[in-house]
């Protein structure tokens, strides 16, 4: 099965390295990112660690639901505290498992305390699907008598 780290390689250039943001930074500059990049979430990082991870979900349940001002609510107030976080070399079906589990959309990749990339629900059921084809094309590659 397919590590963290081997999806990373084959994300885009553009997506391979997460845009973050800091804790202090303004709700308003971060929608303003994620809208601008086309991402539904930023890791927050204080001094290299992860400390959050804010969302589009974040964003409507904490902010406009509540009528809040974006301009001057800091990140820090409507992020997810409690971040779930993976390793490189962990398997994507144990991704898979945490975010369902979780009901999460995106994990941040950590290697020895910093962050190296991050995944979407999108990435890990993209590469469940070409998982899927390989096995499927093994199997009908055996059944032919191809294989050895």
């Amino acid at each position: 099965m397919t590590t963290v780290a081997e999806l990373l390689k084959l994300k885009d250039e553009q997506h391979r390295v997460p845009h973050t943001v800091r804790p202090d930074q303004m709700v308003f500059e971060v929608i303003t990112l994620m809208a601008e990049k086309n991402i539904g979430a930023v890791p927050v990082v204080r001094d290299g660690k992860v400390v959050g991870i804010v969302s589009e979900r974040d964003y409507v349940r904490k902010m406009e639901l509540k009528g809040r001002a974006s301009v001057g609510t800091p990140v820090s107030e409507i992020m997810t505290h409690e971040v779930k976080t993976v390793a490189p070399g962990d398997k994507v079906g144990d991704c898979m498992a945490i975010m369902t589990n979780g009901r999460l959309r995106h994990l941040p990749v950590v290697d020895n305390g910093e962050l190296v990339g991050l995944l979407s629900i999108g990435d890990l059921v993209k590469e469940a699907i070409a998982e899927q084809a390989r096995l499927i094309q093994k199997m009908q590659e055996y059944i032919r008598g191809e294989s050895y």
